[in-house]
């Protein structure tokens, strides 16, 4: 059973060396533990930092991708590298990485796919006030999106199993995180959260300026996210209001048109005309984003088949390696 710890990374070579050193080295049911350094176009030292601290393994991105590609682009390696579980975590040493331990529990145990650390929010003694109901906020809504339990949505420490790993596919610019269990709730997932520890913030976050550029992009990712996943009931709900509001002045015309003063309101009748009209093109465009959809869901399909299909020549190709290697070892003893 191998482990891979992915950290994605953008100028972390000052907070990087802590983070590293905080690591497990040896857990229970783990054969092996590597370590994976995303580094996503950093103009210091973040690479060399990571290579004289034994990664085993580091991808460089060429200019700066954002987390979202950067989680992505770890993921894709960490498969390629035949990790088993693969835990996702940050380079400011926010996590205590010892908790990793918990974290693989519950996928070592076959209890689930995808395994989400709890900060415990509500009462984290390193989060402010508004921080603290801005999550707890933004964690209901994407509970309620996901139709999950998990509680700190947006915590980027993570245990994902490698059959979940092949199924996830993050098309966002921004963050993985909302996104990540948006699609793994829509696809039946099994996914829990475990209490974690964290330290200290030793920096504000680099992932975004402001809290109002945090709640834009994050909405917009969770927003764009269900809409894909749910395309119907979105345009239909957003039709059936258009519908609604339509038939309003629609009934206003009428009213006046039977006691024989409709030539004043004829106004009313084409507003409300129009948003019926829009509503019902709105359907028309659910209808279509949902076949769209389940085209999407069958090329998904296809690509999970190519995962298992690339795992089963991985596994015969080790095999024959191994066979090929105990045929070239000394035999003991003298021949008959």
């Amino acid at each position: 059973m191998k482990l891979i710890i992915q950290i994605p990374c953008f100028n972390e070579a000052d907070s990087l060396p802590e983070t590293l050193v905080a690591l497990p080295r040896r857990i229970d049911g783990i054969d092996s533990i590597e370590l994976l350094v995303i580094d996503d176009g950093s103009s210091d030292n973040t690479s060399e930092v990571a290579a004289r601290f034994g990664v085993h393994h580091i991808v460089r991105h060429r200019t700066n991708r954002g987390l979202a590609a950067a989680f992505q682009s770890g993921i894709a390696r960490a498969l390629a590298e035949g990790a088993d579980i693969i835990v996702n975590t940050d380079a400011d040493n926010q996590y205590e990485g010892q908790d990793i331990s918990k974290l693989v529990a519950p996928v070592l145990a076959g209890e689930a796919d995808i395994v989400v650390g709890d900060r415990g929010v509500r009462n984290n003694a390193h989060f402010g006030p508004f921080k603290r109901l801005l999550q707890m906020f933004g964690s209901a809504v994407v509970k309620r999106l996901s139709n999950t339990q998990i509680t700190d949505a947006v915590s980027g420490f993570r245990a994902i199993s490698r059959s979940a790993a092949q199924r996830i596919n993050i098309t966002s610019s921004f963050s993985y995180t909302t996104e990540m269990l948006i699609q793994a709730g829509r696809k039946r997932m099994a996914i829990v959260s475990v209490p974690i520890r964290t330290n200290s913030a030793v920096r504000p976050s680099r992932l975004f300026k402001s809290i109002p550029q945090f709640i834009t992009n994050t909405g917009a990712t969770m927003i764009r996210a269900y809409a894909m996943y749910n395309p119907l009931k979105v345009f239909m709900l957003i039709g059936g209001l258009a519908v609604i509001v339509g038939a309003a002045p629609i009934l206003r015309f009428l009213y006046y048109f039977a006691i024989g003063e409709g030539n004043g309101h004829v106004q009313s009748l084409v507003i409300g005309g129009s948003l019926v009209t829009l509503g019902v093109i709105a359907a028309m465009f659910g209808a279509i984003a949902d076949l769209v959809g389940r085209n999407r869901q069958l090329l998904e399909q296809a690509l999970e088949r190519l995962h298992q299909v690339e795992d089963t020549l991985r596994s015969g190709k080790d095999a024959d390696t191994s066979a090929g290697q105990a045929l070239k070892q000394p035999r003991n003893g003298t021949d008959g």
